[in-house]
């Protein structure tokens, strides 16, 4: 090929000082910081969340299955390019990719924090710190800010600044301070993300009570298999609302909840709208609820089969490939061969367009 796969969802690795050289001084001695603890190795230990973020899964790509540990690990031996962006561009060599979608790893937990406030701190911190790796080399290293959205009006003032920091997207959190999504209140927002040219990502695990691993029905596997749970339910809210009717151009991105599942997704939510909305009161809208789902949102997946065999039943720009480095579900270094054993019954052109061309024109990339 005479091009190479982007990554529309990777990951860094928060180092030790992260937020403790960014964030507003008022919090620094509240800041998420790295300590070791017996068993659990080192770990973010985040103010006002009771559970530690240990380091073993965060940056677990190319270990074998049966080595994964969630504890045990030390940040001096994780992968370097997690933090260091001259050794990530290494890592993007080795597994044959031209650039990434950078978003947080701690930082995606923190979503969930009660505090509003300490999370806007918290992201603050964090888009500094991104906005220095990422300009090493910022045609490879994309980066997405985060924002809180404490209330509506200051999300809006996020986008800005996410964008003249040279970010070119936003990752959004599952549950925001001020209103539901699906409030009409949010109306400016969306319309600020438009004239911005900013897509709105939604990633698996940023909604309160999203993390079933912590307490699934079952044995502890069965809760991996719901963490996409509260991104469906975000893009559903977000069709059977109307904002997709109110604002076409709005993009959104589906993120790490794989995309086998979409088609069964959008036929579902044709069948509730016809055969439902009525007794259960849903809005009228101009268009079945699957076109808005098809034209109006990007899903990412790494390893997920079903996403390319079912790609002729959905969108032509929705599909887009990831890596997930230096994530445990990570197909990093054997991303070659995961995508020639489930593309051979793709067109070129097919291929290409999820490997590379939907995330570039969605974001915009020379790559």
């Amino acid at each position: 090929m005479d091009w190479r796969p982007i990554s529309a969802d990777s990951h860094i690795t928060e180092p030790p000082n992260c937020y403790l050289d960014h964030i507003d001084p008022a919090f620094r001695e509240r800041a998420p910081k790295v300590v070791s603890l017996e068993k659990m190795g080192d770990t973010f230990i985040v103010d006002g969340m009771k559970t530690p973020v240990p380091l073993g899964l965060i940056a677990a790509a190319g270990i074998a299955p049966k080595d994964i540990r969630i504890g045990g690990a030390r940040f001096d031996d994780l992968h370097k390019g997690g933090w260091d962006p001259k050794m990530r561009l290494a890592d993007q060599d080795r597994d044959g990719v031209g650039a990434e979608l950078i978003y947080p790893t701690v930082g995606m937990l923190i979503c969930n924090h009660p505090d509003f406030d300490y999370k806007k701190a918290c992201f603050d911190a964090y888009n500094r710190w991104l906005q220095a790796y990422c300009s090493h080399a910022p045609g490879r290293l994309i980066g997405m800010g985060q924002t809180a959205i404490r209330t509506i009006r200051e999300g809006i003032g996020d986008l800005e600044r996410i964008k003249a920091m040279g970010f070119k997207g936003v990752m959004m959190p599952g549950n925001p301070g001020e209103k539901d999504y699906d409030d009409p209140a949010f109306d400016p927002f969306w319309e600020a993300a438009i004239a911005l040219e900013m897509p709105l990502s939604f990633h698996i695990l940023t909604t309160s009570g999203d993390n079933t691993l912590a307490k699934p029905r079952g044995p502890k596997l069965n809760g991996f298999l719901s963490i996409i749970r509260g991104c469906q339910d975000i893009m559903g809210m977000l069709v059977f609302s109307g904002v997709f009717e109110r604002f076409p151009k709005l993009r959104v991105v589906c993120v790490e909840a794989d995309a086998g599942w979409a088609p069964h997704f959008a036929y579902r939510m044709d069948h509730a709208y016809k055969r439902h909305r009525y007794w259960m009161k849903g809005k009228d809208l101009q268009r079945l609820p699957s076109e808005y789902f098809r034209e109006n949102i990007s899903l990412t997946f790494q390893d997920d089969y079903t996403a390319f065999q079912f790609a002729h039943l959905m969108g032509d720009r929705q599909l887009m490939w990831a890596s997930d480095f230096p994530h445990s579900d990570s197909t990093w270094p054997w991303s070659q061969d995961v995508i020639r054993e489930q593309t051979g019954h793709l067109s070129d052109v097919q291929r290409k367009r999820i490997l590379h061309d939907n995330v570039a024109e969605l974001y915009k990339l020379a790559a």
